[in-house]
């Protein structure tokens, strides 16, 4: 006789899954707000979470400085380090074909990669653990704690973000200087401050995904790469959209928990874009991406 299908081994890698796409939504946002901004996909993002991450851990781990400080000069060293990139090497590009600033980009990630590199060392660091622990536990099912956290976490600051775009006034400009930056500039919208400010709010998601991701991992220059994985999750989502960024991140992370308990870590990382080829067959702007309709 077959085994009886164990169905909480289900519920728990599912369960897992949600909370695991909460980070991964988190990192989209840092995507989606470029190209929303900027219509520009920013291979730095990566980068600019080892730097939040590498930035933390020197001034909390070296400088013994308390967290909640560390926490605050990470954030403000990375959206200054955003701010001069945007300024110094984005600005200037602006006009250019899109390859070009793309080409840009790929660039930029591997100047900061090897600055990391040249700063830190390729070592690998141990980061303090920033969120707790202790397992939480649903009947027989058992999630762990940093995973918990790191999703209610990830929902806070999207939930923040999403408020401040709807109802404050920069956050209302932001939204009409990538919607229409022409309008947006004849209604003396200053354009190139909201994608200065496109760029920071990138930058301070990035460094908080980095921190979370260090902590919970490892710290070393291979940080940098992991937000390549969430290429898939922007795509199935929609570059433009910051709900698709929710939803894709949760689906996502459902695929690759089932995926890595159930096949193996060797296949968790191919099924995601499987899935998203084949719902791109169908919606080719992704779930809710903005659909592009050129006249001839």
């Amino acid at each position: 006789m077959n085994a009886p299908f164990d169905w909480i081994a289900l519920a728990e890698f599912a369960l897992i899954g949600v909370f695991s796409g909460g980070l991964l939504a988190l990192i989209a946002l840092g995507f989606v707000l470029i190209y929303k901004g900027t219509g520009v996909i920013n291979f730095a993002m990566g980068e600019f979470m080892m730097l939040g991450a590498y930035f933390f851990y020197t001034s909390h781990v070296m400088w013994k400085l308390p967290m909640w400080l560390s926490l605050a000069l990470t954030l403000a060293a990375v959206a200054a380090v955003a701010a001069l990139i945007e300024r110094a090497i984005l600005r200037p590009l602006a006009g250019q074909p899109v390859i070009s600033i793309l080409m840009a980009t790929i660039g930029l990630a591997s100047a900061l990669h090897g600055v990391v590199d040249a700063v830190w060392g390729g070592n690998n660091y141990e980061m303090p653990p920033l969120l707790p622990r202790k397992a939480f536990t649903f009947g027989e099912i058992l999630i762990p704690g940093q995973v918990v956290w790191s999703f209610i976490l990830a929902a806070l600051i999207i939930t923040a973000f999403t408020l401040y775009f709807r109802y404050s006034r920069t956050g209302i400009a932001m939204r009409a200087a990538a919607s229409d930056p022409m309008t947006a500039y004849v209604l003396g919208i200053d354009v190139r401050r909201t994608q200065r400010l496109t760029w920071m709010f990138a930058g301070v998601v990035g460094a908080v995904a980095g921190i979370v991701v260090g902590s919970m991992t490892s710290l070393s220059p291979a940080l940098g790469g992991a937000a390549l994985g969430v290429l898939a999750v922007i795509i199935l989502g929609g570059l433009d959209s910051i709900a698709g960024a929710i939803v894709a991140g949760l689906i996502i992370g459902v695929i690759e928990s089932l995926t890595a308990g159930y096949l193996g870590g060797k296949v968790r990382d191919i099924v995601p874009y499987v899935t998203v080829l084949l719902i791109l067959l169908v919606k080719p702007y992704g779930l809710f991406g903005t659909r592009q309709i050129e006249r001839l």
